[in-house]
């Protein structure tokens, strides 16, 4: 009986909004998106080659498109019009006409409904998105025709909600030289963590649980990097293989959290409860933003909202190929930070998650693509400017991934100054040294040392080189020393995808096994891994799972896994690799080994050189030394570490063997020996000459003799 009544149920709320939409008013140009206005909602879009912008109005559930009017505003590029009476919780959609023609750019295409670009809360098709139906706006049979399929009932449409006043946050505003990264997935990070509720897990509200700011505070990071935490659609050849996106590489709503990342029915609410939950804990919250594309993809790719409006305003397309697009994302198309409406939806999103949303930060995936004024990479790109004087946006923590795939697209070090980059010859160069790969001495000393021959000569400090040996995209630590190759056949791509050159090494065996020797290595090579990485002088970034032994079975690209290939195994995590990942960062925050600043290699009052690079034999390296591809010893006596405090000897040996290192005059004792489980050897000098650094590890020691104290413990 109940589906007998529907129809007429659908009829009457047709007839009742159809009356609303013929009182739609002009409205304003601003803001864009869907605002609150007294007793009404204004709504603005931005399209400068539509003719015509349509208002669709849906019942509560998005099924059902009840009634649309032409928007009758224009002020300029920006469509508006206010609808009186209309209140939180309308669900609308858009339709905008204008010509068809690919083959300039225009794919104007007024039967499929379109997502507001500024939507707050996103309304989900019943039963999920489904990609068998119409959602292309070009026919299939032939690129050219407009597909006449309307697709309003399985499209995605968008809430109106009222923001209201930004809440009061309580920033812990670290600064970088106390910050220590952590980048994490909210869902493979808590999906099986223990003392979190089992409806918690794996959530906003699971993250900010006591069990796990418990480990963050354990552990001694300050700063969490979240994968993207974005609106996220997960593509069709993933669904078809019964995948999803799992990493969420793939907006779709810009303003919004992504709802399967919630335990409840508000993702806004709980999000923000997470943030102030982990400011209070002294804990900052980094978002990984995608501004470089959409979640459309190429020309055959679905019309879910950008590409409708105006695909020539928001899109780069090709010069003389204009029914393609430019794919410096690699993912099939690239958003065009150029024009200035493209550059105001980007500072919007911005803005909204860092006041509405009370986000410390933001790393921005393939980050070249936003200094792409034109053609060519600039460091003064609009992008870079109008964040630098954007009020909302002062004191927040701005990291880069300095590459894309289009012309010169390599940019590490090119970025302006108080922008951190991801430091991938950091990851090269450590890796090398400590797993055999190819690298000189004083390539490993430069990267240990702030990577000065990319920073200094721009003014800009080590700080901004984000460390790191492993984050989410390769081999995690673990698999690091575990694996030769790649192990990615549960991604349904018979093992094609993923790195092929990941700088790793099995140490003597492919994957897992019960060798004793093979594990002992694999061990003290990631401890001396992790302690090289936390010591280094710049800001470090762990990735979550490292601390406790966490593999991903071998699977370098597990972008698609949502299972036990990336959720943490907590049960079965390395407690003592914990303790010794926890000990490092306690003697990174208690003696910054090598500080904030550039090192002279000058002398300080009391003669010594505030950073010297030994040999073995205590004399410093010569030219020739420096670039010696075989050989994996040296030693840095750090004069001054972080300023001020007594001298530091780092001793560190990649070679397969014991080494003696004589030491210089001092009264030296081990803070660190990677050589033990837990760090701690309790090694003194005690009148010996020299002192033996084990194989594959590293000691920091420090002159007791020269201690104060403020220097103890």
């Amino acid at each position: 009986m109940d589906a007998l009544r529907q129809p007429l149920r659908e009829a009457a709320a047709r007839a009742a909004a159809a009356p609303a939409l013929r009182r739609l008013e002009i409205g304003r140009p601003w803001p864009l998106g869907a605002a609150v206005d007294g007793d009404g909602v204004n709504f603005a879009v931005c399209s400068e080659h539509a003719t015509r912008i349509e208002l669709c109005l849906f019942d509560a559930e998005g099924r059902t498109e009840l009634a649309r009017g032409a928007m009758p505003g224009r002020s300029g590029d920006v469509w508006h019009a206010r609808l009186p009476g209309a209140a939180v919780g309308l669900v609308y959609g858009l339709r905008a006409y204008g010509p068809w023609r690919p083959d300039e750019g225009q794919r104007f295409n007024p039967y499929k409904l379109l997502l507001d670009p500024w939507a707050r809360e996103i309304v989900p098709p019943a039963g999920g998105f489904d990609w068998s139906a119409p959602h292309c706006g070009a026919s299939a049979a032939d690129a050219t025709q407009m597909d006449r399929r309307d697709n309003a009932s399985q499209a995605h449409k968008a809430r109106v909600v009222d923001d209201g006043a930004p809440p009061a946050w309580q920033r812990p505003a670290r600064p970088l030289a106390q910050t220590v990264l952590y980048e994490l997935h909210v869902r493979a990070f808590g999906k099986r963590l223990p003392g979190v509720p089992e409806a918690e897990r794996g959530t906003y509200a699971g993250l900010a649980s006591d069990a796990a700011i418990a480990h963050f505070r354990r552990l001694g990071v300050t700063a969490l990097s979240l994968l993207p935490v974005h609106y996220k659609l997960d593509e069709a050849p993933l669904v078809a293989r019964g995948l999803v996106n799992h990493w969420g590489y793939n907006t779709l709503g810009f303003f919004c959290p992504e709802p399967r990342y919630a335990a409840t029915r508000e993702p806004r609410r709980e999000f923000r409860a997470m943030v102030q939950r982990l400011h209070a804990a002294g804990i900052e919250v980094l978002v990984d933003v995608v501004f470089n594309h959409t979640a459309e993809g190429d020309a055959r790719g679905p019309t879910l909202a950008w590409r409708g409006l105006d695909n020539t305003g928001w899109y780069r397309l090709p010069e003389g190929e204009r029914s393609g697009y430019v794919n410096w994302s690699g993912c099939g198309n690239t958003l065009d930070i150029g024009r200035p409406r493209v550059l105001q939806f980007v500072l919007d999103s911005l803005r909204w998650w860092v006041q509405q949303m009370g986000v410390d930060g933001f790393r921005f995936d393939l980050a070249a693509a936003l200094g792409r004024d034109h053609l060519h990479f600039e460091r003064h790109a609009a992008f870079f400017k109008a964040v630098a004087q954007d009020p909302a946006l002062q004191g927040i923590k701005l990291v880069a991934e300095p590459w894309d795939l289009g012309p010169d697209g390599y940019q590490l070090g090119q970025f302006p100054n108080g922008w951190l980059e991801w430091n991938d010859r950091f990851r090269d160069t450590v890796r090398a040294f400590w797993l055999g790969g190819d690298c000189t001495r004083g390539e490993f000393a430069l990267r240990l040392a702030g990577s000065s021959d990319l920073l200094q000569a721009r003014a800009r400090t080590p700080l901004e080189s984000v460390n790191y040996v492993v984050a989410h995209d390769g081999f995690d630590l673990a698999d690091l020393v575990s694996y030769d190759l790649r192990r990615n056949e549960a991604n349904g791509e018979d093992n094609r995808d993923g790195h092929t050159r990941n700088l790793s090494w099995n140490c003597g065996w492919e994957g897992p096994t019960t060798q004793p020797e093979v594990l002992a290595r694999r061990a003290r090579l990631v401890r001396a891994l992790l302690a090289t990485l936390l010591l280094a002088q710049g800001t470090p970034m762990l990735a979550a799972g490292d601390e406790i032994g966490h593999s991903q079975r071998g699977n370098n690209n597990p972008y698609c896994q949502d299972n036990e290939i990336t959720w943490l195994d907590w049960d079965h995590a390395d407690a003592a690799l914990l303790e010794f990942t926890a000990h490092v960062l306690a003697l990174r925050r208690r003696l910054l080994p090598l500080g904030a600043q550039w090192y002279s290699g000058m002398p300080d009052a009391r003669g010594l050189a505030d950073l010297a690079w030994l040999r073995r034999t205590g004399k410093p390296l010569t030219v020739q030394e420096w670039q010696n591809r075989s050989s994996r010893a040296l030693g840095a006596l750090i004069g001054a570490p972080g300023g001020g405090g007594a001298p530091l000897l780092l001793l560190v040996n990649g070679r397969d063997m014991d080494l003696e290192f004589l030491l210089p005059p001092g009264d030296w004792l081990a803070e660190l020996d990677t050589r033990a489980a837990d760090g701690r050897s309790g090694w003194r000098r005690q009148g010996a000459a020299s002192c033996t650094v084990a194989a594959r590890s590293l000691m920091l020691l420090r002159d007791a003799a020269a201690f104060t104290a403020e220097d103890e413990p």
